[in-house]
């Protein structure tokens, strides 16, 4: 609830619910997901977000607000997955379909080797990583209950506490890293909820969209019908950065 750009923003109302709920009812969708827990910090001002989950009958877990690394590794202690699918809340058209191909991806046979953390390139990762990337704000990432314990246990640096995953994907070896690309580049679309144009932009996407079942190829075909839309966000679209 605390986003300095956009307060509030993960119970903001989108087509008649809030963001939150649109993202869990999307989840609930994946094949092969047995259920989704909303992970919040422990601060007063994150009590509405437990208020949210209570109503709604989801799952909640609390913990640290700086170290959400730790965060993550007390809810799997507390609720023993075997691998964790991380979603982040600001990505409200994030697509069922994808999820799934992530986790058959993190699951599949690949040269006999062991994938502990997979993940999908979006518009978050450089043009320069070469990479069909997906619209920023379809992030997905997986990873074992195991891979998680050893960040927790190793991670030292600020930035691998705070963002969570960071200590596997810096690592590709060691986790056996997968990524899955699109069928062709479509980093420059910016669906991720940081700002109130964007919130604007995904508001006109459920408004066309949002009576069915839809995935981002449906969002791609709507933009690409009325490309006006691409501009209520368009000045928050980041320029092309190295990852850190």
């Amino acid at each position: 609830m605390g986003s300095t750009r956009l307060p509030g923003k993960v119970l903001a109302p989108l087509a008649g619910r809030p963001v939150l709920a649109r993202i869990i009812e999307r989840l609930n969708a994946v094949e092969g997901l047995d259920g989704a827990v909303v992970l919040t910090s422990t601060l007063t001002r994150d009590d509405p977000i437990a208020a949210f989950c209570d109503a709604a009958r989801v799952a909640l877990f609390r913990g640290d607000e700086a170290d959400v690394l730790d965060r993550y590794q007390q809810a799997a202690l507390a609720l023993a997955p075997e691998r964790i699918v991380r979603i982040t809340a600001d990505c409200p058209l994030v697509d069922p379909e994808v999820v799934g191909a992530v986790l058959a991806l993190a699951d599949a046979e690949h040269g006999g080797g062991d994938c502990r953390y997979a993940s999908v390139a979006t518009g978050a990762l450089p043009r320069s990583a070469g990479l069909r990337r997906f619209p920023d704000g379809l992030d997905v990432e997986a990873f074992t209950a195991t891979a998680l314990g050893e960040a927790w246990a190793e991670a030292a640096e600020p930035f691998e506490r705070e963002h969570v995953t960071p200590f596997l994907w810096r690592r590709p070896e060691r986790f056996g890293a997968r990524v899955l690309e699109a069928d062709e580049d479509f980093g420059d679309e910016r669906w991720t909820v940081d700002h109130q144009a964007d919130l604007d932009l995904v508001g006109q996407i459920y408004e066309r969209l949002g009576n069915r079942p839809f995935g981002y190829r449906d969002v791609v075909a709507a933009l690409d019908a009325e490309p006006e839309l691409r501009a209520l966000n368009a000045r928050h679209r980041v320029p092309d950065r190295p990852r850190q």
